[in-house]
């Protein structure tokens, strides 16, 4: 009865999101997320490729990149510079995960592990999650005071 054929893309789904986000704040009880929508859908021009965000305020936008949290101040920089739309994907996860180490050396209460999504026409694959490497061992980590001058 109701299979007219239409379905909801990753456009449409992040127009309704932020619609919803929206709604909240303006009821003053925000949902406190960040939702970042990304997919493909099959149209009449090819494929169409969608990466959006939107805030816990309604703030929305698309860009071929996305970072949310202390990702935004740090990261974006990195991807702004290095990402290319001819990418592969082994060198999009080695630009990820250069990113990610930038972002955990910042702030060590953060954890080494994450995951990666792909998604593609045929499908999404969520790979396992795996731990970057990590060297804390810098003499200036081990003792920090050692050559420090001034007051503090």
């Amino acid at each position: 009865m109701w299979d007219d054929g239409n379905s909801l893309g990753p456009k449409e789904i992040h127009a309704y999101l932020t619609r919803v986000m929206y709604n909240r704040r303006n009821k003053f009880d925000p949902l406190w997320n960040s939702l970042v929508l990304g997919g493909v859908k099959k149209g009449p021009k090819g494929d169409e490729k969608y990466l959006g965000m939107v805030n816990m305020i309604g703030t929305h936008f698309e860009e071929n990149h996305i970072a949310t949290g202390f990702g935004n101040h740090m990261a974006i920089p990195i991807l702004r510079g290095e990402w290319r739309e001819d990418m592969t994907f082994e060198e999009a996860v080695k630009l990820i995960e250069k990113c990610l180490l930038v972002l955990l050396y910042r702030d060590r209460s953060s954890i080494n592990k994450f995951q990666i999504a792909k998604i593609t026409t045929e499908g999404s694959t969520i790979y396992p999650p795996y731990a970057l490497k990590t060297n804390w061992g810098f003499a200036a980590f081990e003792n920090p005071s050692k050559g420090a001058v001034g007051t503090w």
